[in-house]
C-alpha cells in the first residue's frame, strides 16, 4: 500500500498557534462490535478484509490524512495483534506529519468501552473525528470542521457534529442501497441541529412519535427519510468524558445520539453536516460490501481507487471499469466483461468468463470458469467448469472441477468445495463450527457467557452422521478479549474442524453454517446478491398501502417532510416549486444510478421495472418522470460509452434503445406522455449531451421504429411546435424530413381506409 499524501490542499485555516497547540486528531475504531461478517471475522479482523484487493483501513487512513487529520489513534480490540502488526509493518507508520498510533483493549465489549479508555489514556486534545475502519470517503472536511468551531464558540454545548448524505430507502424493502434500514431524522432546516434519530428497527406501530415540547421550540422540523448516517462524526473533548460519566452508553448511535437527544438537564446538542457531491459510506453488511466495491471500481471514491492506492502494484485501467495489475497471465479465449478488477499473479484459463468481479492476488483459475458478480481474494484455486455467482470467496478457498456457488454464498478461509458440488444460495461455509449460542442483542463479537464456556458443535468424521458436542473452556482472565477466543476456537477445532465428505461434496472441507431463527430475512437482505424478484413481489403484496406517519398533537407529514403547526401550513409556491425541482432532480439521479446497474449487471427488465417504480412511490413521481428519467439515462449512457465520431454515437444509442425500449415502454401510456419524452429529448440535446443535437431527427426516427413513440405524439409535437418561437423549433426544422413522411403515410393510410369503406 503506498498511501499518497494529499492533506496541504484540505487543511482547515486557523491560527497558527493554535494549530500547533491542537494537531487534528482522529479516533478510529478497527472494531465492529458486531458478528454481521461472520464467519470471516471469527479469523481476521474485519477492516483487514479486501476491499477491492485493498484493506478497508488503507481507505479510512488514506482518507484521513488527505482531509488534514494529524494524528490517528487506532483503538484495537478483536484480533488487535493483526491489526497493530498490519500497521506496524505498513508505510502509515512512517507517513511524514502523520501519525499512526494503536491504543489496545482486550476487555472492551463496545464502542463506549473503547471510548472511556481512550478518555482515560488523556491523549485528545481537542475536537477530534470519530471514525471506524470500515469507512470510505472523500469529502472534505474544511467547511464541517469550520461549522463546527463557530458553532462552539456561540454555544459551548454544541458538542458533536454528524455528517449525512442523502439516500433514499427503498420503499419496498425500507433499505438503502447500503442495505441499512430506514432510518428517520428530525432536522431544524435553519440551524441543522439533530433533534430525533430513529431507526427502522426502533418504530414497530407504523408511526413515529416526536415530544409536543420539540416541537413547540422548534417552529419548522423537517423529518427525513432520506438521509444516510455516513458514520463520520467530529466532536469536541466532551464527548469522551460524557462516555465514562455514562456507563450505560455502550453503542455511539442507539445510546450516545438517542440519549443526549432526550436529555434536556445538560442541553448538549448534535449538530448536522450534509455532503453533497462527496462520497461517505460505512461497511455494515455484504451488501453494502458489495455497493462500496462497486463504488470504488467506478470512481465514485476517487482519489482513493485501486491504481492510485495500490502503491508499488501497478495497475492498469482499462476499457470499460476494467482494472489489470501487472504479471497477470490471461488465455487469449478467456473474456475480461466490465467493471472487473485482476489481481496481481492471477493466471485466467480457457473460455473463462469474468464480469462484474473482483479478483485478488495469485489465484488460479481454470478453463471454462464463470464468474459474475463476485469477490474472489487472494490465492484462490477455481478448477475448471466451476461457476459462480454474487459470491465471496476468502483467500486459500479450492473449487474442485465443476463446483458451483450459488448467489449469496460466502467461503471463509481454505475452505475445500468437492467436485461437482452445488453450494446453495446465502450459505455461509467455514472450517471452523457455528457456535450454539447467539451473541447478544448488541451483536458483540465476543463470548457472552459468563462461565467462560464456549458452545460449538462436533461431527465425529468417522461415521459422518453421528454428533456430539464439544465445550472448549475459555481462560476466564480473558474473557471479553475475541482475538484471544477466535484464536482458541480455531486451534482447539484444529482436529476436529473438518466436516464429513458429504457436507461439501467429494473431497470437500467445511461446515455449512445453519440460519438462526429469526435470520431468514437478514441472508438475503444482507447478502451480496441482488435481492430475488419473488421477495421484492411478496414484501409489496404484504405492504400495507394506508400506512401514514402519524406524530403526536395532530400535526401530520407534510409530502415535503416538514412538521408545522396547522396554522402555519401554508408555505409559498415558490419554496414548494424549488422542492419539487429538487426532488426531480434527487430522482433522476437515483433512476441514472438504477439504470446502470440494470445495465452492467443484467439485470431483467421486469426487475429494472420492480426497482423504477419503487423509485416513483419514493418520491411520489409519475410514470412519465420515470420515463424522462429513463430516456435521460439512456442518453447519457450513450454519450459516455466510448465513439469517435457521430455515426458510432448513433451506434451507442440505438443499441442501447433497442436493449432497454421495454423499460422505456412500460412508463409510457398514453400520446401525451410520448409527446414529454421528445421534450425531454429537446432539453438533453440543448443542455446536458449537444453531441446529439445533429442526430435529434435520427434518434427521433429510431424511436419510431422501435415502437418507443407513436406516429401521432410526433406529429403532435410538431403541431405544437409550429406556433412557437422561431428559437423553439430548432429541432422541428431538423425533423422536417420524418415528420413529411409520417404525414404522407398517415394520409396515404386515410386514403386507403376510405377505398375500403366505399367498397364495403
Amino acid at each position: 500500500m503506498g498511501a499518497q499524501k494529499k492533506g496541504a490542499t484540505a487543511r482547515v485555516s486557523e491560527d497558527p498557534e493554535e494549530l500547533a497547540r491542537h494537531p487534528l486528531q482522529a479516533i478510529l475504531l478497527a472494531d465492529s462490535f458486531a458478528t454481521k461478517f461472520r464467519p470471516i471475522t471469527l479469523e481476521r479482523p474485519k477492516v483487514l478484509l479486501p476491499l477491492v484487493n485493498i484493506p478497508m483501513i488503507d481507505y479510512t487512513l488514506a482518507w484521513l490524512e488527505s482531509a488534514g487529520v494529524e494524528e490517528v489513534f487506532v483503538f484495537c480490540c478483536a484480533h488487535s495483534k493483526q491489526v497493530i502488526d498490519y500497521l506496524e509493518s505498513s508505510e502509515w507508520s512512517s507517513q511524514p506529519n502523520f501519525s499512526v498510533q494503536t491504543i489496545e483493549s482486550h476487555n472492551s465489549i463496545s464502542a463506549g468501552d473503547a471510548l472511556r479508555l481512550i478518555y482515560e489514556r488523556h491523549v485528545i486534545h481537542g475536537d477530534f473525528v470519530l471514525i471506524s475502519g470500515d469507512t470510505v470517503s472523500n469529502m472534505s472536511l474544511t467547511q464541517a470542521l469550520q461549522e463546527h468551531k463557530e458553532r462552539r464558540k456561540k454555544d459551548a454545548n454544541a458538542i458533536m457534529t454528524m455528517v449525512v448524505k442523502q439516500s433514499k430507502p427503498s420503499p419496498i424493502t425500507q433499505q438503502s442501497r447500503l442495505g441499512i434500514d430506514e432510518l428517520f431524522m428530525a432536522i431544524n432546516p435553519n440551524t441543522k441541529q439533530l433533534l430525533s434519530y430513529e431507526d427502522k428497527a426502533e418504530y414497530s406501530k407504523g408511526f413515529i412519535s416526536l415530544d409536543k415540547t420539540l416541537i413547540a421550540d422548534n417552529p419548522s422540523i423537517v423529518l427525513h427519510n432520506d438521509k444516510q448516517d455516513c458514520y463520520i462524526d467530529i466532536c469536541s473533548e466532551e464527548v469522551l468524558s460524557l462516555f465514562t460519566d455514562n456507563f450505560d452508553y455502550q453503542h455511539l448511535r442507539r445510546h450516545f445520539v438517542k440519549g443526549l437527544l432526550v436529555d434536556d438537564i445538560m442541553g448538549y446538542k448534535i449538530f448536522t453536516h450534509e455532503i453533497l457531491s462527496s462520497y461517505a459510506a460505512r461497511i455494515d453488511n455484504f451488501r453494502s460490501y458489495d455497493t462500496i466495491s462497486k463504488d470504488i471500481i467506478q470512481r465514485w471514491t476517487y482519489p482513493f481507487v485501486p491504481d492510485i492506492l495500490s502503491g508499488n502494484s501497478a495497475i492498469k485501467v482499462e476499457m470499460q471499469g476494467t482494472y489489470r495489475a501487472s504479471e497477470v497471465t490471461l488465455s487469449r479465449s478467456a473474456q475480461i466483461g466490465p467493471f472487473t478488477v485482476i489481481g496481481q499473479g492471477t493466471k485466467i484459463g480457457n473460455d473463462t468468463k469474468i464480469s462484474h468481479s473482483v479478483i485478488g492476488e495469485g489465484c488460479a483459475i481454470g478453463s471454462n470458469v464463470t464468474i459474475k458478480g463476485s469477490y474472489i481474494w487472494n490465492n484462490v484455486t477455481i478448477e475448471n467448469g466451476c461457476q459462480l455467482s454474487h459470491a465471496i470467496v476468502c483467500d486459500g478457498v479450492i473449487m474442485k472441477s465443476g463446483a458451483v456457488l450459488e448467489p449469496g454464498v460466502v467461503l471463509s478461509f481454505k475452505v475445500v468445495v468437492g467436485q461437482q458440488f452445488v453450494v446453495p444460495a446465502y450459505s455461509m461455509v467455514s472450517l471452523l463450527q457455528q457456535p450454539i449460542q447467539q451473541d447478544s442483542d448488541e451483536e458483540l463479537e465476543y463470548a457472552d457467557s459468563s462461565s467462560g464456556t464456549v458452545e460449538l458443535p462436533s461431527t465425529i468424521l468417522s461415521s459422518g452422521k453421528e454428533r456430539s458436542y464439544l465445550l472448549i473452556e475459555v481462560n476466564k482472565a480473558i474473557t471479553g478479549a475475541a482475538d484471544k477466543l477466535n484464536g482458541d476456537i480455531a486451534s482447539n477445532l484444529s482436529e476436529t474442524r473438518y466436516g464429513p465428505a458429504s457436507e461439501l461434496g467429494t473431497g470437500g472441507i467445511g461446515y455449512i453454517w445453519s440460519i438462526f431463527e429469526g435470520g431468514h430475512d437478514e441472508e438475503w437482505r444482507h447478502s451480496v446478491a441482488t435481492i430475488p424478484t419473488d421477495k421484492l413481489v411478496k414484501i409489496m403484496l404484504d405492504k400495507d398501502d394506508d400506512e401514514e406517519l402519524l406524530t403526536q398533537d395532530g400535526n401530520v407529514l407534510s409530502a415535503s417532510g416538514e412538521l408545522k403547526y396547522n396554522s402555519d401550513s401554508n408555505g409559498s409556491e415558490d419554496d414548494d416549486n424549488e422542492d419539487s425541482r429538487d426532488d426531480y432532480v434527487s430522482f433522476e439521479k437515483e433512476v441514472e444510478a438504477t439504470f446502470l446497474r440494470a445495465v452492467h449487471e443484467n439485470v431483467k427488465v421486469d426487475d429494472a421495472v420492480l426497482e423504477v417504480n419503487a423509485l416513483r412511490l419514493s418520491y411520489n413521481m409519475t410514470s412519465v418522470d420515470c420515463a424522462g428519467a429513463i430516456f435521460y439515462s439512456m442518453m447519457k449512457l450513450a454519450v459516455e460509452s466510448p465513439h469517435s465520431s457521430a455515426s458510432e454515437l448513433h451506434r451507442n444509442a440505438s443499441d442501447i434503445i433497442t436493449t432497454w425500449q421495454k423499460l422505456l415502454k412500460y412508463f409510457l401510456h398514453d400520446i401525451d406522455e410520448e409527446i414529454e419524452v421528445i421534450l425531454k429529448f429537446e432539453e438533453i440535446c440543448l443542455e446536458s449531451a449537444k453531441e446529439f443535437s445533429p442526430l435529434f431527427s435520427q434518434i427521433l426516427h429510431l424511436l419510431y421504429d422501435k415502437e418507443v413513440l407513436q406516429e401521432d405524439a410526433i406529429l403532435r409535437w410538431a403541431d405544437e411546435k409550429e406556433g412557437a418561437d422561431e428559437s423553439d423549433k430548432v429541432f422541428l426544422k431538423h425533423s422536417e424530413k420524418l415528420i413529411q413522411w409520417l404525414r404522407e403515410a398517415e394520409e396515404e393510410e386515410e386514403e386507403e381506409e376510405e377505398e375500403e369503406e366505399e367498397e364495403d
